[in-house]
Parts: structure tokens; C-alpha cells; sequence
């Protein structure tokens, strides 16, 4: 999304069978807002013009809870970026990213949860609305304290729970008991 300012926000990082672009099909007014997608993986994508939609939500009520599903979906994941956006320092917001990462893309392994998804320092960058060489330090700090590993572009968190708990801040001390937190406690435990 590009605010009045025209800088790139990441509104959400969107998974498998996830929607985008359907506002304008139940307000019936088109978003004065840009938004594009920026695909990190391989992608297969499906449009349908919005009259065979609200048909479809006509003849099957079913496909209207679909779509009510899949929205309130993607307001969860706008929340969630918004949360780790207002953190103030970059480690801390870092932190909060690679933790939403984990949730979303995370795949529990012997050595922790690898986030299955190739991202440039850049990308980290953009989404998080910081710079490059900030979040190059920012890794190299967490690689050094032994947190994480970075290996083709693919980061693997060893301990959320103990990324979460050194990087918990005095503005934010109820990480440890948000969603987020839980999910990763929980892949961690499945390993």
C-alpha cells in the first residue's frame, strides 16, 4: 500500500489461498489507495470479475462465509503488521517481524523454525520500514548472540520464546502472552 506520502507500508504478508484486492467488491466503491503484490515465492494467482463473485455469493451462501473467512483473514495479518510496526526501536520491530514470520511461514525443525521463505535483507527492510544496512546489523547482532542462522537467504530461529523474552521492551510486556507468542511455543513443541 503507498501512503499519502507515496512510501511503500506492508500491510501483510500473505500466505496460500490467501485474498487480496476484494474491498472494492463489497463497498462497491473502487480504494482511492495503491496497492501491489510482491511475490517472494512461486506464485499461481486467480482473478474472478466481481459480478461472477457476488453471483456466486447469491446461488451459495457458503461462498460468502469463503470470503468473509478470508478477509477477516487478511485484517488479522494488517493488525499484526501494524503491532510490529509501532514498536519503536528497529531491534525490537525486527524482533517482532522474524516472530511474525515464524507464525506464518515458520516450519519446525531439530534446529528451530526456518522461515520457508527467501528474503534479501532489503525485503526485511521495506516491510518493516527500516534500511538495509540496519537490518544487516541487526541479523549479524542475532546470528552473533546465537539466535538465529541465516543460510541461502532462509533465517532459522532457533528459540522464538527466548528471542521473544531478551527483546521484550517496557512498552510491550504482554509479547509473551499474545498469539504470536503461543504459536511459536506451540511449533516448537511439535518438533
Amino acid at each position: 500500500c503507498s501512503s499519502d506520502l507515496g512510501e511503500e507500508i506492508t500491510v501483510a504478508l500473505l500466505r496460500e489461498n490467501s485474498l487480496f484486492g476484494v474491498l472494492s467488491l463489497l463497498t462497491g466503491h473502487r480504494s482511492d489507495r495503491f496497492y501491489h503484490a510482491i511475490a517472494f515465492t512461486r506464485v499461481e494467482m486467480i482473478t474472478a470479475p466481481a459480478n461472477s463473485v457476488l453471483r456466486a455469493i447469491e446461488e451459495d451462501a457458503s461462498v460468502g462465509l469463503l470470503l468473509l473467512q478470508g478477509l477477516s483473514s487478511r485484517i488479522l495479518q494488517t493488525e499484526t503488521m501494524i503491532e510490529t510496526l509501532t514498536h519503536r526501536d528497529m531491534s525490537s520491530r525486527l524482533v517482532s517481524f522474524l516472530m511474525v514470520l515464524c507464525r506464518d511461514f515458520g516450519v519446525a525443525s531439530e534446529k528451530g523454525i526456518t522461515i520457508d521463505l527467501r528474503l534479501s535483507h532489503q525485503a526485511i527492510a521495506e516491510a518493516i520500514g527500516s534500511t538495509r544496512v540496519t537490518i544487516t546489523r541487526l541479523l549479524g547482532d542475532l546470528k552473533d548472540s546465537g539466535l538465529l542462522t541465516i543460510e541461502r537467504k532462509k533465517i532459522t530461529v532457533f528459540d522464538p520464546i527466548a528471542l521473544a523474552k531478551r527483546f521484550r521492551s517496557e512498552e510491550h510486556t504482554s509479547e509473551l502472552q499474545s498469539p504470536m507468542y503461543l504459536v511459536c511455543r506451540l511449533l516448537l513443541e511439535k518438533k
